[in-house]
Parts: C-alpha cells; sequence; structure tokens
C-alpha cells in the first residue's frame, strides 16, 4: 500500500505513527505547531476524532481501508471483546510478527522481507504480509536468505528488549514462535480502537 508523505501524514493526525516520525524533530515540531494551532476544547467534532484515530490505526499497520472494514468486522462478529479481538488481530499479521520480532526495522520493510519470499511459516515460505499467525506457529528466516544483507550482523543489531512478551525470538537461529496471544495496553497505543468501532457502526 502506498502511504505518502510519512511526516506530513503524522503531523496531520497528531500522532508519530510511522518509526521515521518518532523521533525528537518530530516531537519539537508538534510542540511548535501545538503552540500555533490549538484547538478549542470540544472544537473537534465526533465524527472527525474516530476518522483521525481510525486513520492513525490504518496508517501504524500500513493496511487498506477494506482491510481495516473488514478487521472490524471480524471482530464485532466473533468476540464479545471486540477491542482485544482487533487489536490482537492486526498485531499477529505476519508481517508485524516479522516487525515485532526486530526481523525489521519498519513494519513496511517487515511486509517487503515476507513478499519477496524471505519468512518461512511452520516450515512452509510465505508471501502473504497479512497471514494470521497463531499461537503455537513458528517463524524463521528462509535458508536461502540468511546470507542476505538484510540479516547482515544481525545478532550484533537486534534489539532484543523491544521484541514483546508475546513473541518469543532467537536472533542466533533467526527462529521465533508465537507464545501467547497480543492484549490491547492502552498506553502502548497511539490510537482508540473505541472510538475506531464508533466510526463503523455509524
Amino acid at each position: 500500500m502506498k502511504i505518502g508523505p510519512k511526516f506530513k501524514i503524522a503531523k496531520r493526525l497528531g500522532a508519530p505513527i510511522f518509526e521515521k516520525t518518532q523521533t525528537q524533530k518530530f516531537a519539537l515540531s508538534e510542540a511548535k505547531g501545538g503552540r500555533v494551532k490549538r484547538r478549542r476544547p470540544g472544537a473537534m467534532s465526533d465524527y472527525k476524532r474516530q476518522l483521525l484515530e481510525k486513520q492513525k490505526m490504518r496508517f501504524t499497520y500500513g493496511i487498506s481501508e477494506k482491510q481495516l472494514r473488514k478487521y472490524v468486522t471480524e471482530s464485532v462478529k466473533k468476540s464479545p471483546q471486540p477491542i482485544n479481538y482487533l487489536v490482537s488481530r492486526l498485531e499477529t499479521r505476519l508481517d508485524n510478527v516479522v516487525y515485532r520480532a526486530g526481523l525489521a526495522k519498519t513494519r513496511q520493510m517487515a511486509r517487503q522481507m515476507v513478499s519477496h519470499g524471505h519468512i518461512v511459516v511452520n516450515g512452509k515460505k510465505s508471501t502473504i504480509p497479512s497471514q494470521d499467525m497463531k499461537m503455537g506457529d513458528e517463524f524463521t528466516v528462509r535458508e536461502g536468505s540468511r546470507s542476505s544483507i538484510l540479516f547482515e550482523n544481525f545478532t550484533e543489531t537486534h534489539e532484543s528488549a523491544a521484541v514483546p512478551s508475546w513473541v518469543k525470538f532467537d536472533p542466533k537461529t533467526l527462529k521465533g514462535e508465537i507464545a501467547a496471544s497480543p492484549t490491547y495496553e492502552p498506553s502502548e497505543t497511539l490510537f482508540d480502537p473505541e472510538q475506531i468501532l464508533e466510526y463503523y457502526s455509524r
């Protein structure tokens, strides 16, 4: 999915939703902009607030409007806790798992890594970034891809502390497993899933 100018999108949405905008430069830019363009409390309509939250989620995971609508519909139909189900479904996409494991620096890079056939799931090569990973599923870098520049000096540069608890990953063997189901933590997200569910229920 082509996204466009990430810095401008992040500023418009008011959140550092892309990895390249999670910097001090962006924070300073937001602070300066906030002093000039501060809104009066209550100036934003419910619809616009919901729309912004929806866009934050969509751009965070790099998915299309059609895909997000599908995930929301599935969450409402299949679970009494649609927020947890929705976030878990997004987090367990194969491209996001590859990103969370630290195999790729960005979700976009992880998506390309999967699309180009570098990742094996349960012994079979996968080229589908949206593949749903379940607890117990194993993933690894394809044997023929291990000599790629993508994984050069990987052990030395991998940040194990950034890997979430629901992903078990060994940087030495480039192998991982889904150890648990992701849970929604409001403090760890840049969007409000409740507002997103309300947007699609209109």
